[in-house]
C-alpha cells in the first residue's frame, strides 16, 4: 500500500504526496481543526510544511503518511500514517490522523483503519498495532476503542501541546491474535450501516468501495 492506492467502504488511502496539499488545506478548514488544543493539525498556512515533513520522516524510514479521499468523489477529507514503526518485534502505531468536520463521526474513520489494519497484520505480517492519544482527547480514546483496541496504560507528562500545557499519553493496542475477531466485527458494522446505500459502483460495499455513510466515531 506505500507504493498504491487502496479502497474499501467508499473510503480511498492513497500515499501521500505535495500533490494532496490544497485538499489538506480545505479540510483544516472543514471545522477549523487547527484551533483544537488536544490536536496536531496545522493551520492552514503550514499544511504544505506538515506534508513535507511527513515525507521526510518517510524517507527515514520513520513514518508511512497517507491521504484519506472519498472514493466516489476523490475528495480529499484527511490524513493518517503509519509510526513509531520498529520492524525487529514487528510493531508500528497508527497516527497523525484527522479529518474534515463532515467526515467525523461516519463510517470514514471505521474504513480508514479496517484498510491500514488489514495491511499491517495481513500483507505484512506485523504482530502489534498501536495507538497514542491526548488524554483529554476522550472522543479520540472512544474511537480507537470502538476498533477493539486494548487501553495498554498512561505516560504522564509525555509531552507539550501546542498551548504549551503538558499532557498525559494514553497508549492502546491491538495484537495479532486479536485481530481476526475484530476484523469481522468492524466490516460487520460497516455492512450493517451500508445496507439500504446504494455504492455508486453498485454490487455488495463489504467486497468493494461503496456506501456506508453512518458510523458513529471518529479520532486516531
Amino acid at each position: 500500500m506505500r507504493d498504491g492506492a487502496a479502497a474499501w467502504f467508499g473510503v480511498r488511502l492513497e500515499p501521500l504526496s505535495a500533490a494532496h496539499v490544497p485538499g489538506l488545506t480545505a479540510v483544516t478548514h472543514d471545522g477549523e481543526l487547527w484551533r483544537n488544543r488536544l490536536t496536531s493539525v496545522p493551520e492552514p498556512d503550514r499544511v504544505a510544511g506538515y506534508v513535507a515533513a511527513a515525507l521526510a520522516a518517510q524517507e527515514r524510514g520513520e513514518r508511512v503518511p497517507f491521504a484519506v479521499l472519498d472514493d466516489d468523489t476523490g475528495e480529499v477529507i484527511g490524513c493518517t500514517s503509519y509510526a513509531e514503526i520498529l520492524p525487529a518485534v514487528r510493531r508500528l502505531e497508527i497516527g497523525y490522523t484527522w479529518y474534515a468536520g463532515r467526515a467525523q463521526r461516519t463510517h470514514v474513520n471505521t474504513s480508514a483503519k479496517l484498510l491500514l489494519l488489514a495491511h499491517a497484520f495481513d500483507v505484512l505480517g506485523y504482530r502489534t498495532v498501536g495507538w497514542r492519544t491526548d488524554n483529554l482527547n476522550t472522543t479520540s480514546q472512544r474511537a480507537i476503542e470502538r476498533l477493539g483496541a486494548q487501553r495498554d496504560g498512561v505516560i504522564r507528562g509525555q509531552q507539550l501541546r501546542r498551548d504549551g500545557t503538558v499532557r498525559d499519553t494514553v497508549l492502546y493496542s491491538l495484537t495479532g491474535d486479536e485481530w481476526p475477531p475484530c476484523r469481522d466485527r468492524l466490516i460487520g458494522r460497516l455492512a450493517e450501516h451500508s445496507a439500504g446505500e446504494p455504492s455508486s459502483s453498485g454490487g455488495d460495499s463489504g467486497t468493494r468501495p461503496g456506501g456506508a455513510r453512518r458510523v458513529p466515531e471518529s479520532g486516531n
